[in-house]
């Protein structure tokens, strides 16, 4: 098992720096083949004041005056180093650009994702054990009504009833504490609903099992049942669950710092298409791939080990019959 496991591992990790290799070559082709000039548009406008010794110099970092395949190949080249490039806006290294702010939105992210862990887990709680008018009816509509619902208008929404209306926050303030909790309980919302759809299956699953049934005559309280004989087993697709929705995490909290004001990657994004700063563009749509695949990484390294009952195959992780 040990060396099967470690044979999978290594092979994980390999597809997944090809993955990442093959995201970083697909934006810079997405990004080369948008209509515009960057020299022309950017580093030649009047309002950057950028002199010719500059522009120069950024021209030959990005060997724009080569063909496509040779910027695409040094570009690669320094990125596997760490190297992000230089905003053609700033002049500015883009890795110190992402700094200031990847801060701001990995504190919203991940505060989004304790919001939907525990929304999605109480909705899982209640349609075991709350009368079945509530658990049965209500409760399970919650996941439907959450995901036709955007976030930018659970936002608007959460803005106005309790930033306008009870003053619990000031919009101007929008890194303080209440302001965060709002702004990560409107990005939690529509993630939670993904969480809950699977956690409810598997609940009703294992609920119909005969060794539940066995614990329960056992004379076991419900909270106990709950914590040990359904949640545990019930949790375990939910980590797969998680790993698919980092993307929209991701994607929802650009959207969600522009509702609330934030200052994070969304600020970012934002000004780069304005400026059509290609450089920043790319480093921020690379890494978003990159955190997307290392998340997924780990989920595939962890769920082998939480469940018995998975099969390290040669091509794939199987579920043993």
């Amino acid at each position: 098992m040990n060396s099967a496991y470690a044979k999978y591992v290594v092979k994980r990790v390999l597809q997944a720096i090809v993955v990442i290799l093959l995201a970083y070559v697909f934006t810079f082709v997405v990004i080369s083949v948008l209509p515009g000039d960057p020299v022309t548009n950017t580093l030649r406008n009047p309002q950057n004041g950028f002199t010719e010794e500059e522009i120069g110099r950024i021209v030959a970092y990005y060997g724009l005056d080569q063909p496509v395949y040779v910027q695409l190949w040094e570009s690669l080249t320094r990125f596997v180093t760490g190297d992000l490039g230089v905003s053609l806006r700033s002049g500015l290294p883009v890795s110190r650009m992402i700094g200031e702010v990847v801060g701001s939105t990995l504190v919203l992210a991940s505060s989004a994702l304790a919001v939907a862990l525990v929304l999605a887990f109480a909705i899982g709680f209640g349609t075991q054990y709350l009368p079945k008018r509530y658990g049965q009816g209500w409760l399970r509509a919650f996941p439907s009504l959450f995901l036709s619902v955007p976030n930018f208008v659970i936002g608007l929404l959460l803005i106005n009833i309790f930033a306008f209306q009870l003053g619990l926050f000031r919009v101007i303030d929008a890194e303080g504490g209440w302001a965060t909790f709002f702004a990560a309980v409107a990005l939690g919302i529509p993630v939670s609903a993904r969480v809950a759809e699977v956690l409810i299956a598997n609940l009703d699953h294992e609920a119909g099992q005969e060794y539940t049934s066995v614990a329960r005559s056992r004379g076991l309280g419900q909270a106990r049942l709950f914590l040990r004989h359904l949640l545990k087993p019930s949790s375990l697709p939910v980590v797969t669950v998680i790993a698919l929705v980092v993307g929209e995490l991701l994607g929802g909290a650009v959207i969600t710092e522009q509702i609330f004001g934030r200052t994070g990657i969304g600020s970012l994004v934002q000004r780069s298409v304005t400026t059509q700063d290609l450089p920043v563009l790319q480093a921020v749509v690379t890494l978003a791939a990159v955190a997307f695949v290392v998340v997924n990484l780990i989920a595939d390294l962890v769920y082998p080990l939480l469940d018995p009952r998975v099969k390290l195959g040669e091509a794939r992780v199987e579920v043993a019959a």
